[in-house]
């Protein structure tokens, strides 16, 4: 919110500095986002009366002119302007005067050997216009040369750039700022004049609102005999510094309601909205949008109405975007000499789905949305309608009105306890020490906020708090009473208290033990890759209900997607492989509740090696699964963990037959395969490229936390170890991490290691059965294994085989 510090003095008395008030307000909530201090623009710029004009010798373009400045003697000026002339008052730039606009300062200088002492001024020069055709000449002639000419362009002003925050609608208006002011220091608001209107209403104005929840007050009135014509400069002025381009008086008197009282206006052409409806009698409607109905903005736009959108009706013929903008078949132009003049309240809920659904905002819905003053909205008329008889000739013939408006003095007052505020805000600095917001103190603020306080009977310092309507929608509860008298009290008079004691901060053990599962990643050689939570729906993902953008408009379910769009998109860039991982959020929904949980995921492919290509002509070696679990071992064991695999089909993104699921502890851990052919192909890459999915909560389960927080030495065995070969042969349908599982189990804490070498299915292999070889390894930590120490484990091992899968030994 632009605030003029000229016309804030109108409504308020102001007796300090605009940089204090500045900080005053930037304590109390409204934070002072600029500064700026348009007297800069022209310090040292006064009123000159040109005495003589005559050509420059040696320049065509040039002239020479005397310039009466209030001087001793006048001013030889050097100007280039081709509309300078004799007896006309400009503004003029004296030698040492700074111009900021342009970057220049004067100087006593000779254009083409003429002497200029001081320069006459453009708008442009004077930071007023972008670009000027030449001089500025002052229209009156009454004018004393070596005034100031600040006064008369409007330049004599300071305007504070505020930032309001949602919950504050009544900020956005200079009666509202005005409003602050007076209760941070003390001083009175002096309100608009507002002016009694008494106007009849008959049938050839109607006003019809569908949706009353939608539309709770309409007032139309129309009004003859505007004279359509540039704005006097002081509104001019107070626009150009509130931010917003003057455009007619009629347009502009609308423009200044809304930064005065934040209370949105339009003005309609009567003649236009007759054409419309195809009759002098107007129905004025309010209702929602139909599907393929179209209206053309007044910024020149065609658009497509949804039922979303909140639409003006003449003669249920749309005209306007209610709250957001209006149409430019009935704008008001040059030609324009009756109009119709629109106040409404509208919800902010309705506006706010509207504006969003046209991807358009617009000063009047940025303030429906936050919320309009509802009590406030005759006063805002009634002063629009005043200024339209002022400022264009107009004269109000009839009004119609539809109010559905609750009545606010009915709304329940608010219980207000001293102690709940002590307890809340705790000790201030005070002018004679340290102590508490006293009762004084709170009515005192609360009463310059406009609130009527009354004390509750039997209860000792308790109000009853009557809050005023223009707080309606940010003062609610008993919190936010509290917070107006810390906010008004001042932040800075608040006491620090450190904790009495101080801990270090330390790494919770969950994401110590993400730290070390990302250590460990990054050490087999994978990148860490951080993607959008946001991906485009699908049938499968958790759709939003309030999306931003229509390409994020879902939550992710899984991270395989996004790491096999990254794997593609390095591939095509000519990167190669990108072998990654990522520990993300997913999201997901079982019985009907939306539930989300952190998961691991990985992609791996490409070469194994990037060195000794000569070795092979110049072809890398793919990725075999083998190796890619190998990869996904190292991870396991260096985390402490043994995980179990089982064959799987139920991930169709993996190769069936070579896809395992992954348990751990007797719980689901996550599934590992490669990539199925068919997707393989759909993407462009080759089938070597391999996935996991891990879910970090079982992993969490799973670990030992102290383990991994602060980690412990285990020696080696310095002794040696004994290797024993086992063959047999097996069915086919028995899998090698059974039979693992199956050994280190018999095999006890002597059996250190078990690995498969050999796999082989053909001739002198029984139908259905493979022949697999496996290495044991015996090892102690206390002495050297011997023949007697290891044949019996062995032996066990073995018998185990035999009895509990029917095995034919080998060896």
């Amino acid at each position: 919110m632009r605030v003029s510090l000229n016309w804030l003095q109108e409504l308020v008395d102001i007796n300090m500095s605009p940089e204090e008030l500045g900080r005053i307000l930037t304590i109390a909530g409204f934070e002072l986002e600029e500064l700026i201090d348009l007297r800069a623009n022209a310090d040292g710029v006064v009123v000159g009366r040109v005495i003589e004009r005559s050509q420059h010798p040696n320049a065509d373009k040039l002239s020479v002119c005397k310039v009466d400045i209030g001087a001793d003697e006048p001013l030889n000026i050097v100007c280039g302007a081709s509309n300078v002339r004799s007896n006309i008052f400009v503004p003029v730039a004296t030698v040492g005067t700074y111009l900021p606009a342009i970057d220049l300062k004067l100087k006593p200088t000779k254009l083409r050997g003429e002497p200029s002492q001081g320069m006459i001024c453009s708008l442009t020069e004077l930071g007023l216009e972008k670009e000027s055709d030449g001089i500025y000449i002052f229209a009156e002639d009454n004018l004393k040369p070596g005034d100031d000419v600040r006064p008369l362009l409007g330049l004599n002003d300071v305007i504070l750039d505020l930032a309001t925050t949602a919950n504050r609608a009544d900020a956005l208006s200079m009666v509202g700022i005005a409003r602050e002011v007076a209760a941070l220091t003390g001083a009175k608001v002096r309100l608009p004049e507002i002016k009694k209107q008494d106007l009849n209403s008959d049938s050839s104005l109607v006003i019809a609102i569908q949706d009353p929840a939608a539309c709770m007050a309409y007032i139309g009135t129309v009004i003859e005999g505007v004279k359509i014509e540039p704005s006097p400069d002081w509104l001019k002025w107070r626009l150009e510094a509130a931010g917003t381009r003057p455009i007619n008086n009629v347009v502009d008197i609308t423009n200044y309601i809304l930064l005065e009282w934040g209370q949105p206006l339009h003005a309609f052409d009567c003649e236009k909205l007759q054409q419309v409806a195809g009759s002098n009698d107007l129905t004025i409607g309010v209702r929602f949008a139909q599907a393929g109905e179209k209206l053309k903005t007044l910024d020149e736009q065609e658009r497509e109405l949804v039922t979303d959108n909140l639409l003006i009706t003449v003669n249920d013929q749309p005209v306007a975007l209610g709250g957001v903008m209006g149409g430019e078949e009935t704008e008001v132009d040059d030609n324009t000499s009756n109009i119709v003049l629109e106040a409404a309240l509208f919800d902010p809920v309705v506006i706010r789905r509207s504006s969003r659904a046209q991807n358009l905002r617009s000063e009047a819905s940025t303030r429906y949305e936050r919320g309009v003053n509802q009590v406030e909205l005759e006063s805002a008329c009634k002063r629009a309608i005043a200024l339209l008889q002022e400022l264009a000739g107009g004269t109000p013939i009839t009004q119609a009105i539809s109010d559905y408006r609750i009545d606010h003095a009915s709304r329940n007052a608010i219980e207000l306890r001293l102690s709940r505020i002590h307890q809340i805000l705790g000790k201030v600095n005070k002018e004679d020490g340290v102590g508490y917001i006293e009762a004084v103190d709170v009515e005192s603020i609360l009463g310059a906020l406009g609130c009527n306080l009354e004390p509750v009977a039997g209860k000792e310092n308790t109000w009853l708090v009557k809050v005023p309507p223009y707080r309606y929608r940010d003062l609610e509860r008993e919190i936010d009473l509290i917070e107006e008298v810390a906010r008004l009290y001042g932040y800075d008079r608040f006491c620090d208290t450190l904790p009495d004691k101080t801990e270090p901060g330390y790494l919770s053990a969950e994401y110590a033990i993400k730290n070390k599962l990302r250590a460990v990643l990054r050490g087999v050689g994978l990148t860490e890759v951080v993607q959008y939570s946001l991906v485009k729906p699908t049938d499968k993902e958790v759709k939003l209900a309030n999306p931003l953008f229509a390409e994020y408009s879902a939550l992710r379910t899984d991270l395989f997607s996004g790491l096999l769009d990254a794997f593609v998109y390095n591939q095509s860039q000519g990167n190669g492989a990108l072998n990654a991982f990522e520990i993300e959020r997913v999201f997901f929904q079982s019985e009907e509740q939306l539930k989300e949980r952190d998961s691991v995921a990985g992609i791996m492919g490409g070469n194994i090696t990037s060195q000794g290509m000569w070795v092979n002509g110049g072809k890398g070696t793919p990725m075999t699964w083998y190796d890619a679990k190998g990869i996904l071992e190292n991870v396991f064991s260096n985390l402490g963990i043994s995980v179990e695999y089982r064959p799987t089909s139920d991930e169709p993104r993996l190769h069936p037959g070579r896809t395992a699921a992954l348990w751990l502890q007797g719980k689901p851990l996550g599934v590992f395969g490669q990539i199925h052919p068919q997707l393989a192909q759909q993407r462009d890459l080759n089938n070597e490229v391999y996935l996991f999915e891990l879910d970090f909560n079982i992993l969490l389960t799973a670990l030992d936390r102290d383990a991994i927080t602060t980690p412990k030495f285990q020696p080696y065995s310095t002794y040696p170890g004994s290797d024993r070969d086992l063959a047999f042969f097996a069915p086919l349908d028995l899998s090698v991490a059974e039979i693992t599982k199956a050994m280190s189990k018999a095999g006890g804490k002597l059996l250190q290691k078990v690995e498969v070498f050999d796999e082989y299915k053909g001739k002198n292999v029984p139908e259905g059965q493979r022949s697999l070889a496996f290495n044991l390894v015996y090892q102690a930590s206390d002495r050297t294994l011997t023949d007697k120490d290891v044949d019996p484990v062995h032996q066990k091992v073995r018998d185990t085989l035999v009895k509990k899968f029917d095995v034919t030994l080998r060896s």
